[in-house]
């Protein structure tokens, strides 16, 4: 009997997770709500991922990833402690990896594209200021010698421009690929600089790279003094399994872990793990820039 809860309860997570991913469902019922009133904005993972810069990356394979693993994970915990709950929780575990990693490569690009933005908006204020470029010139030539993971959206955006010689449409779409809030505030001031014109278009550029620069250091020393304690939360995993498998091979460990005792106190054991982990992991957050300007059509 226990077994079939724990199966239903698992198919159940299951259902959730790829109704909420793929189709956009939200709530506990089992189809998409149609009541009236007002809900939350459901996270755009198309959006996510390409921030982490992963936009080629479609939703149905990283969902196929996330179920993959946790097959596997559970697979693997249910034959080293033979029982259905430490392998449900270690393969949920295990499946919530890619998720862990996108979250830190897109974290690592946003941080790069942090520390570029000053130098870019300083260019662009130079090149409209001082040589006599047009905002859209002065973008695109500063543009091309943005950090690489920037370049496919600048190259989209020129493409654009081209074609519709339209500012306005071009910077959306600039703002749609780098999905950042210093792209935000920086194109939304080239575009009113660019359709009202003005004379305080450097005063203005020169104020928001001092801001950016300002900020990015703040991030960066933020990262460089949690470094021991990054390092230290690995101990979290680390020392309770390696205990676990050494204990397997002293005497009837692994029998032991096959009692009701046994899987009651692995289960307790991997509850603390998976929350240490997590708690450690949300105290080191830092946190997110909003971004105030997102593109219209998501709006």
């Amino acid at each position: 009997m226990t077994e079939l809860v724990l199966s239903l309860t698992g198919g159940l997570g299951v259902f959730y997770l790829y109704t909420a991913l793929s189709l956009g469902w939200s709530g506990a019922r089992p189809t998409p709500s149609t009541g009236t009133r007002p809900t939350r904005p459901r996270i755009d993972l198309d959006r996510w991922l390409v921030q982490a810069g992963l936009g080629g990356v479609d939703r149905k394979q990283f969902l196929a990833a996330v179920v993959a693993l946790f097959v596997f994970g559970a697979a693997v915990a249910y034959a080293i402690f033979g029982g259905v709950v430490p392998a449900t929780i270690l393969g949920a575990f295990l499946a919530s990896t890619p998720v862990a990693s996108y979250r830190m490569r897109r974290q690592r690009r946003r941080m790069r594209a942090h520390e570029a933005w000053p130098r870019l908006i300083d260019e662009i204020r130079v090149m409209t200021a001082s040589v006599g470029r047009s905002v859209p010139q002065a973008l695109f030539e500063v543009g091309r010698r943005a950090p690489t993971e920037m370049q496919p959206a600048f190259e989209a955006a020129l493409r654009e421009w081209l074609l519709t010689t339209d500012f306005e449409r071009t910077l959306e779409l600039l703002k749609s690929g780098l999905c950042d809030p210093s792209a935000d505030v920086t194109c939304e001031t080239l575009l009113v600089a660019h359709q009202l014109g003005g004379t305080d278009l450097d005063r203005r550029l020169s104020a928001l790279a001092e801001d950016r620069l300002a900020d990015t250091q703040g991030r960066k020393d933020a990262v460089a003094r949690q470094a021991g304690a990054r390092f230290a939360r690995w101990f979290t995993l680390v020392v309770p399994l390696g205990m676990a498998l050494v204990g397997m091979s002293i005497g009837n460990g692994r029998s032991a872990y096959r009692t009701t005792y046994g899987q009651a106190m692995v289960v307790v054991a991997l509850a603390l793990m998976i929350g240490c982990w997590a708690w450690a992991t949300r105290i080191m957050a830092l946190p997110e820039e909003r971004r105030v300007f997102p593109e219209r059509s998501a709006q």
